[in-house]
């Protein structure tokens, strides 16, 4: 499924309104004057609102991107699109792209 290329300057939010950044931009391949990321790539979770254990399992602290485009790399890396899919750790739940660029898609 197609989908727009995903820069840092994406608005990425864990399920508990946490911001989420990438750790290793992508910066081969630029978007709206934005470097791209790549599946390969951490990302970094803060202000996740999850209370710690014995209350919950949270906060979310990291996240990892399990599907990206199938079709488009870069430095032989699937690029992430707007409908890839991410999930947190420790607490097992989604990443959720709020807002990014809407000029390039991939496949």
């Amino acid at each position: 499924m197609p989908g727009f290329l995903l820069h840092v300057g994406a608005t990425v939010l864990c399920s508990h309104a946490g911001q989420a950044q990438a750790m290793t931009p992508n910066p081969r391949v630029a978007v709206s004057g934005q470097p791209t990321v790549t599946l390969a790539g951490p990302w970094v979770v803060a202000g996740c609102a999850l209370p710690p254990p014995p209350a919950a399992n949270g906060p979310c602290v990291t996240a990892q991107f399990v599907t990206a485009a199938t079709r488009v790399t870069s430095n032989g890396q699937p690029l992430l699109c707007f409908d890839s899919q991410a999930i947190c750790a420790p607490t097992g739940t989604p990443l959720l792209i709020v807002a990014s660029q809407m000029r390039a898609s991939a496949m």
